[in-house]
């Protein structure tokens, strides 16, 4: 549980008075006394659950690596110092990891608690992953008394029959009380903006494709060619959301005002960037060492510094619990680092979409400076998908039985409670973009075939006589993955299909007692 200090203070401030009070009042004001202060301590315990129930903002940015920031990686050519301010203000993880590699499984598990192996993300482009019905993040904050608001990138899929027409399926569906954003990714047309469950101006006008002189296909300037709403410019977009989700903050603290409440909100503010294209306007341009991805991700991190300062503003701060990740790991190559001397793996192996750790492995920061302790850093193995079972937590709500299935409650961790050595879960399981499987327990981490299973070269690789079918590494010494002991550890490699084949099966991997 939560403590309650104002509550505490200004219960033991009431007892103290009731201590005090004259003897020689008649018993008649005794009880009309004793009457009205149990009825403070009645309500002083309702104002304290509201006033503890935090602020929630999940910012969320798009194929971001594990190196980019300079708080995980301090040979980063990419000054990130809003990013950086988070990691000093609360707690770094070191071994956090999207539920997927690619930006549709990676939002799906971060809202569900449900790994996206178990659903078919593919189908995203025209019909909405979430069932309705399906509890997320929002929907369980939303019953608890939160105003929920989703600002950017869904990419999880409408029922979609026409931008002229309602887009059912989407973020008002599933638990937002409302929403301004993008279908999809910035490179992946028809480009509009949506608000509610309506495109705010169909996509009408047609853009040509583009690409940058010097990357690869899928690098820099690079998006695909498609329908384009009148009112939308790619360059825009970033510095767009960043407004929005600050009319959000300022909307909802004028509202509580007026109404003379204390509602508390809810933000999730998903960035499609420094994701393709990369886009950087003017100010931002040679303010890195690593070329236009460098000043693109700059300009992020400038974008975020204005949602921190707004929220800084409205003097919620300290009662937010704030949330930053990346949804996947980046686009860049061995090339690049070669290039530019900036790693934005920070060290792992592989890229985006990958089965290796780069694909997956993300920052991932909590701030709230009532709760958190500034400057803390844990090795705790978590998932995104452990949100939703962290946040019920928090607010003190159930989870029945099949919600949540692959969601653990990592709140001992934020509170430094839960010791180091005791792991919160038992395994991950991750699909990699190319459909190989892994599973982590503990140190020991499985691919289930040969090659990267996503964008690296070789993606698949067939094995040769002789050649084990699979990969096992185990990270605590040697996190690069380099050094496949598949062959050397048939005990553990069995061991781990076995697990593999359990969570698969029975449909959940969090324990049902939990």
């Amino acid at each position: 549980m939560l403590t309650k200090p104002n509550a505490a203070r200004r219960l033991c401030r009431q007892q103290q008075s009731e201590h005090h009070l004259p003897h020689r009042i008649t018993t008649l004001a005794v009880w009309l006394v004793l009457a009205a202060v149990s009825q403070v301590v009645v309500n002083t315990a309702l104002g304290a659950d509201s006033e503890m129930r935090p602020n929630i903002v999940i910012i969320m940015v798009d194929d971001m690596g594990y190196g980019d920031p300079g708080c995980y990686n301090t040979d980063s050519k990419i000054p990130t110092p809003h990013i950086d301010s988070l990691a000093r203000d609360g707690m770094r993880f070191t071994d956090a990891h999207a539920p997927g590699p690619l930006c549709h499984m990676s939002r799906y598990g971060l809202l569900t608690g449900r790994y996206p192996f178990r659903t078919n993300v593919s189908r995203w482009s025209k019909q909405p992953l979430i069932e309705p019905g399906q509890t997320t993040i929002a929907s369980l904050l939303q019953a608890q008394g939160y105003h929920t608001a989703m600002v950017g990138k869904w990419h999880l899929g409408f029922q979609e029959d026409g931008y002229d027409k309602p887009l059912p399926g989407g973020p008002v569906d599933r638990g937002f009380d409302r929403y301004f954003g993008i279908r999809a990714s910035t490179d992946i047309p028809p480009y509009f903006y949506i608000r509610g469950n309506q495109a705010v101006s169909p996509p009408t006008n047609r853009i040509a494709a583009n690409n940058s002189e010097g990357w690869s296909p899928i690098q820099g300037a690079f998006w695909r060619e498609g329908g384009i709403a009148p009112d939308l410019e790619l360059k825009n977009v970033l510095p767009r959301f960043t407004d929005e989700a600050i009319g959000v903050i300022g909307d909802h603290v004028a509202r509580n005002k007026t109404n003379g409440t204390d509602q508390p909100l809810m933000l999730y503010l998903a960035y499609p960037a420094p994701h393709t294209p990369w886009l950087p306007s003017p100010k931002f341009r040679g303010r890195s060492a690593a070329s236009m991805y460098g000043d693109f991700a700059v300009m992020v991190d400038a974008m975020i510094g204005r949602v921190l300062k707004s929220i800084d503003d409205h003097d919620m701060a300290d009662n937010t619990l704030l949330v930053f990740t990346s949804d996947n790991g980046p686009v860049w190559y061995e090339s690049d680092v070669q290039r530019f001397g900036h790693d934005a793996s920070g060290g792992l192996r592989g890229m985006k979409a990958d089965a290796w750790e780069c694909g997956h492995r993300m920052p991932f920061l909590v701030r709230w400076p009532v709760q958190v302790k500034a400057a803390s850093v844990t090795d705790q193995t978590i998932c995104f998908t452990d949100l939703l079972a962290t946040f019920a937590s928090v607010v003190d709500a159930e989870l029945l039985a099949g919600v949540g299935p692959d969601s653990f409650d990592i709140s001992g961790v934020l509170w430094g409670t839960q010791p180091e050595e005791k792991p919160v879960r038992d395994a991950l399981v991750i699909r990699s973009g190319g459909g190989m499987m892994t599973i982590r327990v503990g140190d020991w981490k499985l691919i289930t075939g040969l090659g990267s299973g996503g964008f690296s070269q070789p993606r698949r690789i067939k094995p040769g006589p002789g050649d084990p079918p699979g990969q096992l590494y185990n990270l605590a010494v040697d996190l690069s993955e380099t050094n496949n002991l598949y062959a050397d550890e048939p005990a553990i490699v069995q061991k781990l299909l076995a697990q593999l084949k359990k969570v698969r099966e029975t449909g959940r991997s969090r324990p049902t007692e939990d």
